[in-house]
């Protein structure tokens, strides 16, 4: 009798789906909330002023986005409806950041352990983001002329892509034979680095994520 093979996890993320839609003014963000919640609640627009203190005109210019309302009025739409305040605000479109690097333009940079003949250009930086993720892309050379790596050990997961060349790589007791079009996807708190540089010249992606400190 032979063991069924186990099927693969299924994603927990469609990498397709779309989020619903949000507004990028704050003032349309919030009248839309208050408009939707309203309704949800089978509330009319006189119900909703009584409950708030305002009058049905104002209430129709808060939804419609026309004026900017106070924190106090907010915060007394959001009693009236029974929500959190911080619910009136989740229909706004924060800007999210995006970084476009051109072929050759990577920052050069010096990493912790460098040696000579191995050059780092990082590909884009996201600072402050609401992910509670950093990610570090790095695209690594390494020349016939490169110092061997010291292991690397610090927090996050790393992937390498191999572009070019061949090389083995340690990740805590096993090595591991990369070639063009390979990936190594590591624990990168387990000692780690290049052990054996094969075939020159030696180009990889490593890209490394670690929670953003808060």
């Amino acid at each position: 009798m032979t063991d069924t093979p186990e099927k693969p996890a299924k994603l927990r993320q469609n990498p397709h789906a779309l989020r619903e839609h949000r507004e990028k003014n704050l003032e349309a963000a919030i009248g839309r909330q208050v408009r939707e919640l309203r309704k949800r609640q089978r509330m009319t627009g006189t119900d909703l002023a009584q409950a708030a203190g305002l009058s049905v005109g104002m209430l129709s210019k808060i939804e419609n986005g026309v004026i900017s309302p106070s924190l106090s009025t907010i915060q007394t739409l959001a009693h009236a409806l029974r929500v959190p305040l911080v619910q009136l605000f989740s229909g706004y479109e924060e800007a999210r950041g995006c970084v476009h690097t051109k072929a050759g333009e990577g920052a050069e940079v010096d990493r912790e352990g460098t040696r000579a003949g191995h050059q780092y250009n990082l590909l884009g930086h996201i600072g402050s983001n609401n992910s509670g993720v950093v990610v570090e892309p790095y695209l690594i050379s390494l020349t016939s002329d490169s110092d061997r790596f010291p292991v690397f050990q610090h927090e996050g997961i790393e992937m390498l892509y191999m572009i070019e060349g061949l090389l083995d790589y340690r990740h805590g007791d096993q090595l591991y034979r990369l070639e063009p079009g390979d990936t190594l996807l590591f624990d990168s708190d387990a000692p780690h680095g290049p052990e054996g540089l094969i075939a020159f010249p030696i180009r990889y992606l490593s890209i490394i994520t670690y929670p953003q400190q808060k």
